[in-house]
């Protein structure tokens, strides 16, 4: 069924169209996706959508009766409510009860006798009767405690951004509502949050827009992708992975019309040409169009942003941490941490919010020192921060000024010399566009200045922190694409698993109070060893069950073949079977658990490659043992069963 119609609709800010005569139809169960460069209007896009903005043309039809909730970028809040509060204010008619009716208990507590504090509270009582709205505090505590956010009774005003983007998100998840829109919901929230996120989006009714960057969430959520390009907006009923291969097929007709228009625009060119002593004699006609297609320009095509690997020189000596650890506030963030970076590694930190990934990356950087330990960087290392907050940067200057502050021309990789307006044009800032003032940028618009201005001072150890956060795909397939070329080392901060899995070769796992644990590997090796480890240890500590027993095939009258099931005439066991049947529990239990010896040992072993694969055939060879164990204790079971029915 249809819930909205959104026709011909256009908005600009001065001389810059975000979009234009956009028109598309959205169904109660579509789940649409937006992309597109930062810039290009896309949180415009939603607000416009939420009736929060108006435009210059068109119109947005809504179904009447839709309700729609909108989860901002950079949602409001009240400083002195607690969290759970915060959840239930500016909600609908439901989430409004609860909280006034939180709030008539709690003056309940001072004024035990107030009559009309007693009233208020019994009229409530009959409004959440109505609109059976009782479990709502139950189930906003349970999506609250699964992104992450445990104290219910904490103020808003000394939480962190991401910590009340988070509540925030929890508000709109749990309003009801027909039309679910949700600009950026997985930045600030971890893997585990990002998952659940993933599965409550997938299971929930109604329809639901969104923009987000994390690509792996637009793959499995997202039947619909809605791209903005050029002022243009393209509908393709598809998810992230069909849309690539959709997008690429428009792009190629595109070029192809656009090679067909340039040759015939040459054609035209060379007929005016040859009859200019003529011109008054011509066709006006044929002048006309050639006009016209001079005029139409170039096919919309992606503007690439492409760009060398900028570095200096790094020794053999990187950063070393040596038994670290450190100590904030009373509570052990990292505990004996040692590792040595080699030229070319790739380090994603992982783990729950709050618990010291971003702390690290100041230990390594310098910022903070060790309380035991020692962070020893090498003489040439040149490090890159880029920080979740940019606040170093001073909007009153303009985009070209803000670059050339860190250097006017940079020597690529290949040995090429390139301006810093050069630089700013492969990072699709137009020569126009380099003189505005930095203040009048989209917050997506100045993480790509900011990521280009560290990049621009040649680090050869980069520190990125949460570097998805708000930048477009356009932005972060270039990133993955520089890092390919980096021939320094990076330690990146991310809950982007597609980044992780695109560009990391180890995992810092902060998996524990103060405990990191490094694996070998991308993020999806990372969490394919954990679901494993957590297999067998449960398969270790499992109780066996005894499977059920098999009635004996009926024997035909005639002479008996050899076959394999012929121990099921068997009434007792051998000298060597009773024995074996006495010790196979714990000798399958001895092999469970030296497999996770096994894997623990592998995890220690990451950076020596000859006993890592050592311990990985041993794996190999011991994994078999078990399932020839797993075989003899089903025959073994069968016939002690067997024996037991002849016995009776």
């Amino acid at each position: 069924m249809n819930i909205m119609t959104v026709e011909s609709i256009s908005k600009s800010y001065g001389e810059k169209v975000l979009f234009e005569n956009a028109s598309f139809g959205m169904e109660d169960q579509d789940k649409i996706g937006i992309v597109g460069v930062n810039g290009t209007g896309k949180s415009t896009f939603l607000k416009v959508i939420a009736g929060m903005e108006s435009t210059e043309s068109g119109r947005v039809t809504i179904n009447n009766g839709l309700r729609i909730r909108y989860l901002a970028q950079n949602p409001p809040y009240d400083p002195e409510a607690t969290v759970l509060r915060q959840v239930f204010d500016g909600g609908g008619e439901e989430l409004q009860i609860v909280g006034a009716y939180m709030n008539v208990l709690e003056q309940l507590e001072t004024h035990p006798e107030d009559e009309a504090v007693l009233e208020q509270l019994i009229h409530l009582n009959q409004e959440l009767e109505r609109l059976d709205a009782w479990s709502l505090e139950s189930e906003a505590k349970n999506i609250l405690s699964k992104l992450g956010i445990h104290h219910y009774d904490a103020l808003m005003g000394t939480l962190s951004g991401g910590q009340r983007k988070r509540v925030a998100l929890a508000s709109a998840l749990i309003q009801p509502s027909d039309l679910l829109i949700l600009d950026e919901p997985t930045n600030h929230i971890d893997h585990d949050s990002i998952t659940w996120l993933e599965q409550f989006l997938q299971k929930r009714r109604g329809a639901l827009l969104m923009i987000t960057h994390d690509r792996y969430f637009l793959d499995r959520v997202a039947n619909v992708m809605i791209e903005l390009d050029h002022g243009s907006l393209y509908r393709y009923e598809a998810n992230y992975s069909r849309f690539l291969e959709l997008k690429a097929d428009r792009e190629e007709r595109e070029a192809a019309s656009e090679d067909k228009r340039q040759n015939l625009l040459r054609r035209e060119l060379a007929w005016i040409r040859r009859g200019a002593k003529a011109r008054t004699t011509k066709q006006q006609a044929r002048i006309n169009r050639f006009e016209q297609l001079k005029n139409d320009g170039p096919g919309r095509r992606d503007e690439a942003m492409d760009m060398s690997a900028i570095s200096s020189r790094l020794g053999k000596q990187i950063v070393e941490l040596d038994h670290v650890s450190l100590t904030l506030g009373g509570k052990e963030l990292i505990h004996d941490l040692t590792y040595h970076a080699v030229p070319g590694d790739r380090i994603g930190i992982v783990g729950p919010n709050g618990r010291g990934k971003s702390t690290l990356l100041n230990l390594v950087s310098g910022r903070l020192v060790a309380s035991e330990g020692n962070v020893v960087t090498g003489q040439t290392v040149k490090f890159g921060y880029f920080t979740q907050e940019h606040q170093e940067m001073d909007e009153s200057m303009r985009v070209i000024e803000y670059i050339k502050d860190v250097a006017e021309v940079v020597e690529t990789a290949d040995g090429s010399k390139i301006s810093a307006s050069q630089m700013l044009e492969r990072f699709l800032f137009t020569p126009a566009s380099q003189w505005t003032p930095i203040s009048k940028l989209s917050g997506g618009e100045k993480r790509r200045l900011y990521l280009l201005r560290v990049l621009m001072g040649a680090p050869n150890v980069l520190l990125l922190d949460e570097p998805t956060n708000d930048l477009d795909i356009t932005t972060l397939t270039v990133l993955e694409q520089y890092l390919d070329e980096f021939p320094g080392v990076v330690f990146a901060v991310s809950h982007d698993r597609y980044f992780l899995d695109r560009t990391c070769d180890r995992i810092f796992a902060f998996e524990g109070e103060g405990q990191v644990s490094i694996h070998a590997g991308n993020y999806s090796d990372y969490e394919e060893r954990i679901a494993d480890l957590a297999k067998i240890a449960k398969a270790a500590n499992a109780p066996v069950v005894a499977p059920k027993a098999v009635e004996p095939a009926p024997v035909k009258e005639k002479a008996p073949a050899p076959d394999k099931n012929a121990w099921r005439n068997k009434v007792k066991f051998s000298y060597k079977e009773q024995l074996e049947y006495e010790q196979i529990d714990k000798n399958i239990a001895d092999t469970e658990q030296k497999l996770v010896d096994l894997a623990s040992d592998m995890e220690k072993a990451f950076s020596d490659s000859v006993r890592l694969q050592e311990l990985m055939a041993e794996q190999t060879a011991t994994e078999k043992h078990l399932e020839h164990l797993m075989e003899r204790w089903t025959y073994l079971t069968e016939l002690a069963e067997k024996i037991q029915q002849s016995q009776n």
